[in-house]
């Protein structure tokens, strides 16, 4: 991938996400690295633009973060970006961070979520990585930190989730398409374990007893 395709993948990517509730008009913000730079989405991509982002808006950015191409301002959370993308790649290549309606339940209940599907089996539980504020480098540190914890999930699976306490979800993947395919598979799984506790609950499937 160039990075005049990466821009046009981000941009889409960051309507598709926002068009299935994956994440909001407050936040969120996309990137994939190209050797030595990082493609990112753009301040205020959800509260200005409802991310419906032209390629030009998406920002071109060097490994320490300072505006190569473009014109927007940098993401709030591009210390987190920076941190993973530092360390992780290029087995790595991505991060999205977003705010997926039904796991912002279980971030403002500082609560994991455990797997209750078959296509959520292997990934496990979705765990939480230690409160930091958002925006903030403590953040970037506490994120970074469990991938760190986490790693043999990016070998596996080709990506590595966590939820933010009070903020939203983190994916780490190999590409972007990985990171978004598990975003959205996380989500569903939320919303199934949010349903199924107005049916009495259900029980997560490692734990599932087979005949």
């Amino acid at each position: 991938m160039d990075i005049t395709t990466a821009r046009e993948v981000i941009a889409a990517f960051g309507a598709e996400l926002y068009r299935r509730f994956l994440t909001d008009s407050t936040g969120g913000n996309l990137s994939i690295r190209i050797d030595d730079a990082i493609i990112m989405t753009p301040k205020r991509a959800g509260a200005r633009w409802h991310w419906q982002l032209k390629p030009k808006q998406v920002l071109v950015l060097d490994l320490e973060g300072n505006i190569r191409i473009g014109e927007g301002e940098i993401s709030r959370e591009v210390r987190t970006h920076i941190a993973l993308l530092h360390r992780f790649y290029p087995e790595a290549t991505s991060v999205l961070h977003s705010h997926p309606r039904h796991i912002m339940a279980f971030c403002a209940a500082e609560q994991p979520m455990p797997a209750v599907l078959e296509s959520t089996k292997p990934l496990g539980t979705l765990e939480l990585c230690r409160y930091a504020p958002s925006e903030s480098q403590a953040l970037a540190d506490a994120v970074l930190e469990y991938m760190l914890l986490h790693e043999n999930s990016l070998s596996q699976n080709g990506t590595i989730a966590c939820m933010a306490p009070r903020h939203g979800l983190f994916v780490l993947a190999r590409d972007i398409y990985a990171g978004y395919e598990v975003t959205e598979l996380l989500d569903g799984n939320a919303f199934c374990v949010l349903q199924a506790g107005q049916l009495g609950g259900v029980t997560p499937i490692d734990q599932r007893t087979t005949e």
